[in-house]
């Protein structure tokens, strides 16, 4: 069985207190982004900065550090503090920083599964607050440039005649293991290496309930009629920002009838084969599961637990 029975879900087990009471402090951000305890955490071109080693970890560093990026309006996300010490995101892309002594800038997905899970979800709200930072500069309502506001949870338009708010956005993804009695249903998508199979999934549409998507998505992707849904898990999955909602469907019928613009295969594994399947997730032996930063691996692993 995979190791990662037991551990939190990759992207949700963050320590920082997220004080969003004092985002709209003005005066306690600009003190905080001059503290000499105060963290910051940089990314470059959505990378974050870690340190290496066999224990990877975030690689915080001072606002000494990060104050030429920051006096050249870089983009600085409140991320929350943790023993009363502020920690922050920067995008320092393009920001003429001094990198000495720096660590390596390395993509999230590629590092989340060796940090810490604590390290992990602080990587994903900062990769996705960054990132939607940079998509979106302009007023979504007039057109005007925007700025950030309230610690980086806000852009506001700047035409005053206009004042906009804007908001980050996640969006809702439904992502179920079809069963049948001791049988699961997986795919695989075009986009997939070769043996791997996952669970089904896609994003929830305006006025639409998590049960509702799940049984579209069924029906859409392998014309299969799902029963009852039953929430097990979710996961913030930062690429760029959605949330993952993991469900068991039950099957009422078994014949598959695939949407090949969706999928190259799908079809119904037994209990039986999970296991190994889990255990082969790391490696290119097939057929296999994603790996444990998966929300299908967890699903997976729930279902085989009598979760």
């Amino acid at each position: 069985m995979s190791s990662a029975a037991n551990a939190p879900i990759v992207f949700t087990a963050s320590d920082l207190d997220r004080v969003s009471a004092l985002r709209k402090d003005r005066d306690w951000l600009a003190r905080h982004l001059i503290d000499r305890q105060s963290r910051f955490l940089p990314l470059r071109e959505l990378k974050v900065l870690i340190r290496p080693g066999r224990e990877p970890s975030i690689d915080w560093r001072g606002a000494g550090e990060v104050v030429e990026a920051l006096a050249e309006g870089a983009s600085t996300v409140l991320l929350g503090l943790r023993d009363g010490v502020a920690h922050f995101a920067v995008d320092v892309t393009g920001q003429a920083v001094a990198a000495d002594g720096w660590g390596k800038f390395i993509d999230v997905r590629t590092i989340a599964p060796q940090v810490t899970a604590a390290e992990s979800a602080i990587l994903a709200q900062a990769r996705s607050l960054v990132d939607w930072h940079a998509r979106h500069r302009f007023c979504a309502v007039c057109g005007s440039p925007s700025q950030l506001a309230d610690g980086g949870y806000v852009r506001r338009c700047r035409n005053e005649t206009c004042g906009a708010e804007h908001f980050p956005r996640t969006d809702p993804v439904v992502i179920m293991m079809v069963l049948r009695g001791e049988q699961c249903l997986l795919g695989r998508q075009p986009r997939f290496m070769p043996g791997m199979y996952s669970a089904l999934a896609g994003f929830v549409e305006p006025g639409e309930s998590i049960e509702e998507a799940v049984r579209r998505e069924v029906m859409e992707e392998v014309g299969i009629r799902a029963g009852v849904v039953r929430y097990v898990a979710s996961q913030p999955w930062p690429f760029p920002s959605s949330l993952m909602i993991g469900c068991f469907a039950e099957a009422l019928d078994g014949a598959i009838t695939i949407d090949a613009e969706e999928l190259d295969e799908a079809r119904w594994f037994a209990k039986s084969e999970i296991p190994a399947m889990l255990e082969r997730s790391t490696t290119m032996e097939q057929p296999r599961m994603p790996p444990p930063l998966s929300l299908a691996h967890q699903l997976a692993l729930a279902w085989l637990e009598g979760r």
